[in-house]
């Protein structure tokens, strides 16, 4: 089954999980930026938490372009846009 084919509440839910992992991987790798717990590269990190938030956006951005959308889901979407927009941004310009 096709990505555009499954129901709104599927598709917020997998970009909430897509997002929110990416904002932890991103968090992890400014931390340990930070306070050196360990002494590897964080490049791969980096780029892992940068897609795995575009792939959120990208989700949420899907479920917005839907036609007849329930009030409810183009709320949350447009919730779910502004805030990994913010946190892609930040995570961009703290490299």
């Amino acid at each position: 089954m096709k990505w555009t084919d499954q129901p709104e509440p599927v598709l917020l839910q997998r970009a909430f999980l897509f997002g929110i992992t990416g904002i932890i991987l991103g968090t992890l790798s400014i931390l340990n930026s930070i306070y050196h717990i360990l002494e590897a590269p964080m490049g791969p990190l980096n780029g892992a938490s940068l897609l795995l938030q575009i792939i959120g956006l990208s989700l949420a951005v899907l479920v917005l372009k839907k036609r007849k959308l329930a009030q409810e889901y183009k709320e949350k979407s447009q919730m779910m846009i502004v805030v990994l927009t913010v946190a892609l941004l930040f995570f961009i310009f703290s490299l």
